[in-house]
């Protein structure tokens, strides 16, 4: 039987430097030797019990590794393997290489562990403060408006997914952003609009005869604009059967056949004429219609509707299928989401149903008076 040790770890200090070490056994019983990285005593013992608490829990090794990785080093790795397609969309990539940017220039150095809930949102509360900067062509930088936070926001929530990915590798026990609270309130943010007939009505008499196509095929297949819609080709487009195929999408569940709307697909293959795209660019009929920004926002300026995002419209066919009694489960798989919990993001309809229910509230219920009870009859048995 082996001899019961005294001490579990123990904090010394070498002859040669100021630096405290920490000697401690793993889970195979092996000594080890390392440094704590610092000179206080009370921080070096809470590094060597994080050591024991990581060694209890198995998890010493993925600590280990962590500690060699640099946050910079991590982020590179993250943009190359996770993050292009067909891992994720180019437009998706694009926005992780911008917010990695901001990211590697505040954490430049450290290693992927010291990576705190505190450093970050130490981190968020000063990108919120930072006014935002354009390059200028005679070089230097022209400063505009204050940072938005959901700017910020996006930018946490890219941090969160490469560390959440960090974590699977097993280079981190947990994952830091689940200790932060983030410094403002992020106002707006995944709020679908929903567009009534009328407002639709004069959407379509106030924009060009593309752009009303558009809408409707969008408010009657759900079809995501620019992943699916802008670079559809001729031969996806099936009118004998009145279907598109869509080959490829956001989700796995996207890439399906979907009934389309006659009339709108047809009216703009005839304006298409020979390019093979269903919507061609203005520039080159070779290739298909990337952006609907610029008109979309003149064309609601000119019907005087506040500004919704063209997206929106995917919520708008979600809500008309709930309206119509559609049930739950299929309105999700004819949004084509891997998710059903995405579908109350953009279908409005619930929030219908509560007002209608609020209409009949009865404000005097703590007034009335209680019915008086009856007396009973009495029958006399023969």
């Amino acid at each position: 039987m082996p001899k019961p040790r005294k001490h579990d770890g123990v904090v010394y200090r070498r002859k040669d430097g100021k630096i405290l070490w920490m000697r401690y056994r793993d889970r195979n019983g092996e000594p080890r030797r390392e440094s704590t990285r610092t000179e206080d005593w009370r921080e070096a013992n809470r590094v060597l019990r994080e050591r024991l608490q990581a060694r209890d829990g198995n998890l010493l090794e993925v600590i280990r590794k962590g500690e060699a990785l640099t946050f910079g080093e991590w982020v590179d790795c993250f943009l190359e393997k996770y993050s292009k397609p067909p891992i994720r969309s180019a437009k998706t990539h694009e926005a992780n290489v911008r917010c990695a940017n901001h990211l590697k220039a505040e954490f430049v150095g450290k290693k992927l562990v010291e990576i705190t809930a505190d450093a970050i949102e130490q981190y968020l509360g000063d990108r919120i403060k930072q006014r935002v900067r354009i390059r200028i062509k005679g070089g230097g930088y022209r400063e505009k408006g204050a940072t938005k936070s959901s700017t910020v926001h996006q930018e946490y929530r890219v941090l969160r997914r490469m560390l959440n990915v960090a974590v699977r590798k097993k280079l981190l026990a947990a994952n830091p952003c689940k200790g932060v609270e983030f410094p403002v309130a992020v106002t707006g943010l995944f709020r679908p609009h929903y567009v009534t007939w009328s407002e639709q009505e004069r959407i379509e008499s106030h924009g060009p005869e593309y752009l009303r196509n558009v809408v409707r095929i969008i408010t009657e297949t759900g079809l995501r604009v620019y992943k699916e819609l802008t670079p559809m080709r001729r031969e996806q487009v099936d009118l004998q059967n009145a279907v598109v195929w869509i080959p490829d999408s956001k989700t796995p569940s996207g890439r399906a056949e979907v009934p389309h709307t006659p009339l709108a697909v047809q009216a703009q293959m005839a304006m298409a004429a020979n390019s093979p795209f269903l919507f061609p660019s203005d520039r080159n009929p070779h290739r298909h219609q990337t952006s609907f920004k610029r008109v979309w926002s003149g064309t609601l300026r000119r019907a005087r509707i506040p500004y919704f995002r063209l997206y929106d419209l995917r919520s708008t066919y979600a809500t008309r299928l709930s309206a119509g009694g559609v049930a739950d489960e299929w309105v999700t798989q004819m949004l084509r989401q891997g998710d059903a919990q995405v579908f109350k993001k953009y279908s409005q309809m619930k929030l219908r149903m509560w007002r209608e229910a609020l209409e009949k509230l009865n404000r005097q219920a703590g007034e009335m008076r209680p019915v008086a009870a009856q007396p009973m009859s009495t029958v006399r048995v023969q």
